[in-house]
């Protein structure tokens, strides 16, 4: 299968990128990298695989389906499947079952997907973006609990610190840089803080904007985290971060054409997505399900819908970085310059 930019793999790694809205093979390869550095710390490799299995799956049944073409070379039919190839794991017990589970899961979101372009984003011009894997994932999770060969995990780790224990007031630098990052490791639901390190290293090498725009999510949560006095031990897992990291890349470069109206129209929006996040923790926690993203998905909505000052603005992929072969090649002279060359040899 070959996409109109590339071949299967190349497409799957869009896939992977278009999680953080970005289309980039090396940036999905490096959130990949993320995910099996996770599955190494914990030697857990669920999520890996999952992850392999539903970016691939979501975006085959794409190809089967030939849903448009254009938007099955950016990815933006695998990167839910990723999602729930990586969020079922996290809260299912590994089975044989789980397999079916997240193939059947990972196929879904690509008819999800496209169920909502054909209706939320031809309707409202609002992006479906992770909405379909907060949907799936929440009536996948709840489903777990009736089935006896899947075993729904009910806990999640907990860190020690003072911070996190209550006897201090706000964490220490150290601690307050690794939830810096843990914020953006968990939008990929990864608790390790060298992971999130490197998710944005990926994000940078597509959109230095996207970056700027992810750097500055994860800050003003921790903020407004912190001012809230919000749980520790979940802030210090990245929890109350990890929606407000999208929703300030959305709001701020993806969907919209950077102002300064737009940047102070992202922070509220960032703003609004910690206190959605607590909201959603709450009223979830009674039935036993995570809220996932469905934070941001909300605040997206609500935010993108009436843009009429801020017109779209596709992202522009940085070129120029060490790891592009052709940023560091000679350019191509003009035609006037090899015009100039050849009547004034050296």
């Amino acid at each position: 299968m070959r996409g109109e930019n590339g071949n299967f793999i190349t497409v799957c790694l869009k896939g992977a990128s278009q999680v953080f809205f970005m289309e980039n093979v090396i940036t999905g390869a490096l959130f990949l990298v993320a995910i099996f550095y996770a599955s190494f710390v914990s030697q857990s490799w669920a999520t890996s695989i999952g992850a392999i299995v539903g970016v691939i799956v979501a975006t085959a049944v794409a190809y089967m389906l030939d849903f448009a073409a254009s938007s099955r070379a950016s990815g933006l039919f695998g990167f839910n499947g990723i999602l729930i190839g990586v969020a079922l794991p996290t809260f299912v017990a590994p089975s044989p079952e789980l397999w079916l589970y997240i193939i059947v899961g990972a196929a879904l979101t690509t008819i999800v997907t496209a169920a909502f372009a054909a209706t939320l984003t031809k309707s409202w011009s609002v992006p479906g973006s992770t909405g379909p894997f907060v949907l799936i994932a929440w009536l996948m999770l709840a489903g777990a609990y009736s089935f006896g060969s899947l075993r729904v995990l009910s806990e999640t780790q907990k860190l020690a610190s003072d911070y996190q224990l209550g006897a201090a007031s706000l964490p220490g630098l150290v601690e307050a840089v690794e939830i810096f990052f843990r914020n953006i490791g968990q939008v990929y639901l990864l608790g390790s803080w060298i992971s999130g390190a490197i998710i944005l290293l990926g994000i940078f090498i597509a959109s230095r904007a996207a970056g700027l725009a992810a750097v500055g999510g994860s800050l003003l949560a921790m903020g407004t985290a912190f001012v809230m006095r919000a749980d520790p031990s979940l802030v210090s897992q990245g929890l109350y971060g990890f929606s407000p990291v999208l929703a300030a890349m959305a709001l701020s470069v993806v969907f919209v054409q950077p102002s300064p109206v737009v940047i102070g129209y992202a922070a509220l929006g960032v703003i609004v997505t910690v206190f959605l996040q607590a909201a959603f923790d709450l009223i979830l926690a009674p039935i036993g399900l995570p809220s996932f993203t469905a934070a941001y998905v909300l605040t997206m909505y609500l935010f993108i819908a009436p843009r009429k000052f801020a017109p779209p603005h596709p992202h522009k992929p940085v070129v120029d970085h060490a790891l592009n072969p052709a940023a560091h090649a000679p350019a191509d002279p003009t035609p006037e310059t090899r015009a100039t060359a050849a009547t004034n040899p050296s």
